[in-house]
Protein backbone atom coordinates (compact mmCIF):
# COMPACT_ATOMS: atom_id res chain seq x y z
CA UNK A 1 0.00 0.00 0.00
CA UNK A 2 2.72 2.59 -0.88
CA UNK A 3 0.05 4.77 -3.28
CA UNK A 4 0.69 8.82 -2.14
CA UNK A 5 -2.52 10.26 -1.55
CA UNK A 6 -1.79 13.66 -1.18
CA UNK A 7 0.05 16.64 -2.79
CA UNK A 8 3.32 15.70 -3.31
CA UNK A 9 4.71 19.29 -2.71
CA UNK A 10 4.48 18.97 0.84
CA UNK A 11 8.04 17.24 1.64
CA UNK A 12 10.78 16.49 -0.61
CA UNK A 13 11.20 13.69 -2.67
CA UNK A 14 14.34 12.42 -1.53
CA UNK A 15 13.35 13.23 2.01
CA UNK A 16 10.10 11.03 1.33
CA UNK A 17 12.50 7.84 0.48
CA UNK A 18 14.40 8.22 3.22
CA UNK A 19 11.54 7.76 5.71
CA UNK A 20 10.10 5.12 3.81
CA UNK A 21 13.05 2.94 4.55
CA UNK A 22 11.92 0.15 7.10
CA UNK A 23 13.65 -1.45 9.87
CA UNK A 24 13.67 -4.88 11.68
CA UNK A 25 15.05 -3.41 14.86
CA UNK A 26 12.54 -0.63 15.25
CA UNK A 27 9.58 -3.00 14.18
CA UNK A 28 11.21 -5.55 17.49
CA UNK A 29 11.91 -3.00 19.61
CA UNK A 30 8.60 -1.56 18.98
CA UNK A 31 6.81 -5.21 19.09
CA UNK A 32 8.62 -6.42 21.96
CA UNK A 33 7.72 -3.71 24.37
CA UNK A 34 4.21 -4.25 23.78
CA UNK A 35 4.23 -7.97 24.38
CA UNK A 36 6.45 -7.46 27.23
CA UNK A 37 3.47 -4.81 28.44
CA UNK A 38 1.21 -7.42 28.03
CA UNK A 39 3.41 -10.08 29.86
CA UNK A 40 3.47 -8.16 33.18
CA UNK A 41 0.18 -6.77 33.04
CA UNK A 42 -0.97 -11.03 32.65
CA UNK A 43 1.25 -11.34 35.72
CA UNK A 44 -0.24 -8.38 37.69
CA UNK A 45 -3.71 -9.70 36.91
CA UNK A 46 -3.07 -13.57 37.84
CA UNK A 47 -1.28 -11.75 41.26
CA UNK A 48 -4.03 -9.65 42.36
CA UNK A 49 -7.21 -11.93 41.13
CA UNK A 50 -9.57 -11.98 44.13
CA UNK A 51 -8.63 -8.14 45.49
CA UNK A 52 -9.56 -4.81 43.69
CA UNK A 53 -6.21 -4.32 42.78
CA UNK A 54 -7.45 -6.94 39.95
CA UNK A 55 -9.52 -4.24 38.64
CA UNK A 56 -6.73 -1.54 37.58
CA UNK A 57 -4.75 -4.98 36.18
CA UNK A 58 -7.52 -5.82 34.10
CA UNK A 59 -8.46 -2.54 32.52
CA UNK A 60 -4.47 -2.26 31.44
CA UNK A 61 -4.29 -5.55 30.44
CA UNK A 62 -7.69 -5.02 27.94
CA UNK A 63 -6.30 -1.90 26.95
CA UNK A 64 -2.76 -3.19 25.96
CA UNK A 65 -4.58 -5.99 23.97
CA UNK A 66 -7.01 -4.14 21.99
CA UNK A 67 -4.03 -2.14 20.94
CA UNK A 68 -2.66 -5.07 18.96
CA UNK A 69 -4.31 -3.25 16.01
CA UNK A 70 -2.17 -0.57 15.97
CA UNK A 71 0.59 -3.37 15.05
CA UNK A 72 -1.42 -5.36 13.25
CA UNK A 73 -2.96 -2.40 10.91
CA UNK A 74 0.92 -1.72 10.58
CA UNK A 75 1.59 -4.82 9.36
CA UNK A 76 -1.27 -4.65 6.95
CA UNK A 77 0.72 -1.93 5.57
CA UNK A 78 3.68 -4.72 5.74
CA UNK A 79 5.94 -1.49 7.38
CA UNK A 80 6.93 -2.82 10.60
CA UNK A 81 9.80 -4.87 9.46
CA UNK A 82 12.23 -5.04 6.63
CA UNK A 83 11.37 -8.53 6.20
CA UNK A 84 8.27 -9.39 4.81
CA UNK A 85 7.37 -12.89 6.82
CA UNK A 86 7.62 -11.13 9.84
CA UNK A 87 4.87 -8.93 8.91
CA UNK A 88 2.63 -11.95 7.55
CA UNK A 89 3.67 -14.16 10.85
CA UNK A 90 2.70 -11.64 13.52
CA UNK A 91 -0.29 -9.51 11.60
CA UNK A 92 -2.26 -13.64 11.41
CA UNK A 93 -1.53 -13.55 15.13
CA UNK A 94 -2.66 -10.75 16.02
CA UNK A 95 -5.28 -10.65 13.52
CA UNK A 96 -6.86 -14.36 15.48
CA UNK A 97 -6.14 -12.50 18.75
CA UNK A 98 -8.79 -9.56 17.93
CA UNK A 99 -11.14 -11.52 15.72
CA UNK A 100 -10.08 -9.11 12.81
CA UNK A 101 -8.77 -11.77 10.02
CA UNK A 102 -5.65 -10.38 8.49
CA UNK A 103 -6.66 -10.99 4.86
CA UNK A 104 -10.25 -8.94 5.37
CA UNK A 105 -8.49 -6.41 7.70
CA UNK A 106 -5.81 -5.53 4.72
CA UNK A 107 -8.78 -5.48 1.27
CA UNK A 108 -11.08 -3.36 4.05
CA UNK A 109 -8.24 -1.52 4.56
CA UNK A 110 -6.87 -0.24 0.95
CA UNK A 111 -10.41 0.41 0.27
CA UNK A 112 -10.63 2.83 3.40
CA UNK A 113 -7.45 4.20 2.16
CA UNK A 114 -8.39 4.60 -1.52
CA UNK A 115 -11.82 5.50 -1.05
CA UNK A 116 -11.47 7.66 2.13
CA UNK A 117 -14.22 8.95 3.55
CA UNK A 118 -16.70 8.12 0.58
CA UNK A 119 -19.83 6.06 1.67
CA UNK A 120 -19.99 4.19 -0.94
CA UNK A 121 -16.53 2.50 -1.35
CA UNK A 122 -14.72 3.16 2.17
CA UNK A 123 -13.92 -0.30 3.45
CA UNK A 124 -14.82 1.60 7.02
CA UNK A 125 -17.30 3.38 6.50
CA UNK A 126 -19.88 1.28 4.92
CA UNK A 127 -23.02 1.92 7.70
CA UNK A 128 -25.99 3.48 8.47
CA UNK A 129 -24.86 7.50 9.70
CA UNK A 130 -24.31 7.50 13.25
CA UNK A 131 -27.22 8.17 16.05
CA UNK A 132 -26.22 9.14 19.45
CA UNK A 133 -27.07 5.69 20.65
CA UNK A 134 -25.46 3.54 17.14
CA UNK A 135 -22.19 5.14 18.46
CA UNK A 136 -22.42 4.68 22.04
CA UNK A 137 -22.90 1.10 21.32
CA UNK A 138 -20.16 0.52 18.65
CA UNK A 139 -18.22 2.75 21.04
CA UNK A 140 -18.53 0.57 23.97
CA UNK A 141 -18.19 -2.59 21.69
CA UNK A 142 -21.71 -4.33 21.86
CA UNK A 143 -22.27 -3.53 18.18
CA UNK A 144 -17.97 -3.96 17.62
CA UNK A 145 -18.01 -6.88 18.80
CA UNK A 146 -21.31 -8.67 17.09
CA UNK A 147 -20.24 -7.09 13.73
CA UNK A 148 -16.96 -8.84 13.88
CA UNK A 149 -17.75 -12.15 15.08
CA UNK A 150 -20.98 -12.30 12.93
CA UNK A 151 -18.99 -11.66 9.87
CA UNK A 152 -15.80 -14.27 10.28
CA UNK A 153 -19.14 -17.03 10.79
CA UNK A 154 -20.69 -15.85 7.89
CA UNK A 155 -17.62 -15.86 6.08
CA UNK A 156 -16.61 -19.50 6.96
CA UNK A 157 -20.07 -20.27 5.94
CA UNK A 158 -18.82 -18.96 2.02
CA UNK A 159 -21.70 -16.20 2.51
CA UNK A 160 -19.23 -13.09 1.21
CA UNK A 161 -21.05 -9.51 0.94
CA UNK A 162 -19.08 -7.16 1.15
CA UNK A 163 -18.66 -4.71 -2.21
CA UNK A 164 -15.11 -3.99 -2.21
CA UNK A 165 -13.71 -7.63 -1.47
CA UNK A 166 -12.48 -8.42 -5.32
CA UNK A 167 -14.43 -11.74 -6.71
CA UNK A 168 -10.47 -13.37 -6.71
CA UNK A 169 -9.77 -12.96 -3.13
CA UNK A 170 -13.37 -14.02 -1.77
CA UNK A 171 -11.77 -17.97 -1.60
CA UNK A 172 -9.12 -16.12 0.49
CA UNK A 173 -11.38 -14.69 3.29
CA UNK A 174 -13.34 -17.76 3.25
CA UNK A 175 -10.97 -19.71 4.05
CA UNK A 176 -9.20 -17.49 5.96
CA UNK A 177 -12.59 -17.61 8.69
CA UNK A 178 -12.55 -21.19 8.05
CA UNK A 179 -8.90 -21.72 10.14
CA UNK A 180 -10.19 -18.31 12.41
CA UNK A 181 -13.22 -20.77 13.51
CA UNK A 182 -11.41 -23.77 13.34
CA UNK A 183 -8.63 -22.28 16.19
CA UNK A 184 -11.55 -21.20 18.45
CA UNK A 185 -13.54 -24.19 18.71
CA UNK A 186 -10.22 -26.07 19.73
CA UNK A 187 -9.28 -23.26 22.47
CA UNK A 188 -13.29 -23.84 23.30
CA UNK A 189 -12.95 -27.43 23.56
CA UNK A 190 -10.00 -27.28 25.64
CA UNK A 191 -11.05 -24.77 28.19
CA UNK A 192 -14.31 -27.26 28.65
CA UNK A 193 -12.80 -30.22 28.75
CA UNK A 194 -10.03 -28.76 31.60
CA UNK A 195 -12.44 -26.52 32.97
CA UNK A 196 -9.90 -23.88 32.72
CA UNK A 197 -11.22 -19.98 32.35
CA UNK A 198 -7.86 -18.57 31.54
CA UNK A 199 -8.78 -18.18 27.65
CA UNK A 200 -11.89 -15.56 29.11
CA UNK A 201 -10.10 -14.14 32.28
CA UNK A 202 -6.54 -12.94 30.43
CA UNK A 203 -8.10 -12.93 26.68
CA UNK A 204 -11.23 -12.61 26.28
CA UNK A 205 -12.92 -10.69 28.74
CA UNK A 206 -10.19 -7.74 29.31
CA UNK A 207 -10.76 -7.14 25.37
CA UNK A 208 -14.21 -7.49 25.37
CA UNK A 209 -15.06 -5.21 28.02
CA UNK A 210 -11.89 -2.58 27.11
CA UNK A 211 -12.49 -1.99 23.70
CA UNK A 212 -13.84 1.41 24.17
CA UNK A 213 -9.92 2.38 24.90
CA UNK A 214 -9.59 1.31 21.60
CA UNK A 215 -12.00 3.29 20.41
CA UNK A 216 -11.04 6.66 21.78
CA UNK A 217 -8.15 6.28 18.83
CA UNK A 218 -10.43 4.78 15.98
CA UNK A 219 -13.55 6.81 16.11
CA UNK A 220 -11.30 10.21 16.35
CA UNK A 221 -9.47 9.85 13.43
CA UNK A 222 -12.01 10.43 10.66
CA UNK A 223 -15.91 11.15 12.35
CA UNK A 224 -16.80 14.86 11.67
CA UNK A 225 -14.73 15.76 8.82
CA UNK A 226 -16.38 16.03 5.00
CA UNK A 227 -16.72 13.55 3.09
CA UNK A 228 -14.50 14.80 0.27
CA UNK A 229 -11.07 13.11 -1.51
CA UNK A 230 -8.67 15.77 -0.04
CA UNK A 231 -7.03 13.67 2.83
CA UNK A 232 -6.06 17.16 3.97
CA UNK A 233 -9.48 17.48 4.56
CA UNK A 234 -10.98 14.12 5.59
CA UNK A 235 -8.43 12.86 8.06
CA UNK A 236 -7.41 13.91 11.46
CA UNK A 237 -4.76 13.31 13.63
CA UNK A 238 -4.53 13.57 17.72
CA UNK A 239 -3.09 15.87 20.10
CA UNK A 240 -1.69 13.36 22.84
CA UNK A 241 1.36 12.46 25.07
CA UNK A 242 4.17 9.93 24.56
CA UNK A 243 2.78 6.91 25.97
CA UNK A 244 -0.11 6.88 24.25
CA UNK A 245 1.80 7.45 20.93
CA UNK A 246 3.74 4.14 21.99
CA UNK A 247 0.35 2.63 22.50
CA UNK A 248 -1.06 3.34 19.47
CA UNK A 249 2.28 2.53 17.40
CA UNK A 250 2.31 6.69 16.02
CA UNK A 251 -1.65 6.18 14.82
CA UNK A 252 -1.45 9.65 15.77
CA UNK A 253 -0.35 11.11 13.09
CA UNK A 254 -2.89 10.37 11.12
CA UNK A 255 -2.50 12.80 8.66
CA UNK A 256 0.76 11.68 7.61
CA UNK A 257 -0.26 8.16 7.62
CA UNK A 258 -3.15 8.38 5.25
CA UNK A 259 -0.64 10.85 2.69
CA UNK A 260 2.07 8.33 2.49
CA UNK A 261 0.59 5.08 4.07
CA UNK A 262 4.22 2.95 2.56
CA UNK A 263 6.23 5.27 6.20
CA UNK A 264 6.29 2.94 8.69
CA UNK A 265 5.25 3.59 11.67
CA UNK A 266 8.36 5.01 13.46
CA UNK A 267 8.91 7.50 11.31
CA UNK A 268 5.44 9.01 11.05
CA UNK A 269 6.72 11.87 13.70
CA UNK A 270 9.49 12.71 11.27
CA UNK A 271 6.96 12.79 8.59
CA UNK A 272 4.09 14.98 10.55
CA UNK A 273 6.99 17.36 11.19
CA UNK A 274 8.49 17.69 7.18
CA UNK A 275 4.58 17.94 6.13
CA UNK A 276 3.62 20.38 8.56
CA UNK A 277 5.36 21.58 11.68
CA UNK A 278 8.26 23.13 9.60
CA UNK A 279 5.73 24.42 7.34
CA UNK A 280 3.97 25.94 10.06
CA UNK A 281 0.93 24.30 8.89
CA UNK A 282 -1.92 22.24 10.91
CA UNK A 283 -3.79 19.58 10.05
CA UNK A 284 -7.36 18.88 11.34
CA UNK A 285 -6.39 17.94 15.20
CA UNK A 286 -8.09 17.46 18.47
CA UNK A 287 -7.74 15.61 21.57
CA UNK A 288 -9.58 12.80 22.89
CA UNK A 289 -11.74 14.04 25.49
CA UNK A 290 -12.38 16.99 23.26
CA UNK A 291 -13.65 15.02 20.23
CA UNK A 292 -15.63 12.67 22.29
CA UNK A 293 -17.38 15.36 24.22
CA UNK A 294 -17.96 17.69 21.24
CA UNK A 295 -19.15 14.16 19.18
CA UNK A 296 -21.91 13.26 21.79
CA UNK A 297 -22.94 16.90 21.60
CA UNK A 298 -23.41 16.88 17.90
CA UNK A 299 -25.32 14.06 18.44
CA UNK A 300 -27.81 14.91 21.17
CA UNK A 301 -31.55 15.92 21.18
CA UNK A 302 -31.97 13.71 18.39
CA UNK A 303 -29.42 14.37 16.19
CA UNK A 304 -27.48 11.87 13.62
CA UNK A 305 -24.95 12.24 11.19
CA UNK A 306 -27.63 12.88 8.26
CA UNK A 307 -27.81 16.02 10.04
CA UNK A 308 -24.78 17.56 9.11
CA UNK A 309 -23.10 18.60 5.22
CA UNK A 310 -20.98 16.11 4.35
CA UNK A 311 -19.33 18.71 2.30
CA UNK A 312 -17.48 20.68 5.04
CA UNK A 313 -16.22 19.50 9.12
CA UNK A 314 -18.68 19.73 11.47
CA UNK A 315 -16.62 18.63 14.61
CA UNK A 316 -13.35 20.64 14.86
CA UNK A 317 -12.29 23.74 12.26
CA UNK A 318 -10.17 24.35 9.34
CA UNK A 319 -6.58 23.42 9.04
CA UNK A 320 -4.45 26.24 7.92
CA UNK A 321 -3.20 24.07 4.98
CA UNK A 322 -5.61 22.23 2.60
CA UNK A 323 -5.53 21.76 -1.38
CA UNK A 324 -6.56 18.86 -3.73
CA UNK A 325 -5.59 15.31 -2.92
CA UNK A 326 -5.15 12.17 -5.31
CA UNK A 327 -6.92 9.22 -5.25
Amino acid sequence: MDEVFVRRDLIEPARLRALCAKSDVAGFLQLGSHLAAIALSTTALWLTLGTWWCVPAFMVQGTLINFLYAGQHEMSHWTVFKTKGLNEFFGRLFGFVLFYPRDFDQIQHFAHHRYTQDWDQDGELLRAPYTLRAYLLWFFGPTYWYTRIARILRFALGIVTETYIPERRKADVIGEARWHVAGYAIIAALSLATGSVIAVIYWLAPMVLMKFTHQLQNTIEHLGLEHSDNILENTRSTRTNALMRWLCWNMQYHTAHHAFPGVPFHQLPALHKAMFTERGVVPHEMGYVAFQRALIRALSGGRSEADYPDERAWIGGKPIVGGPARG
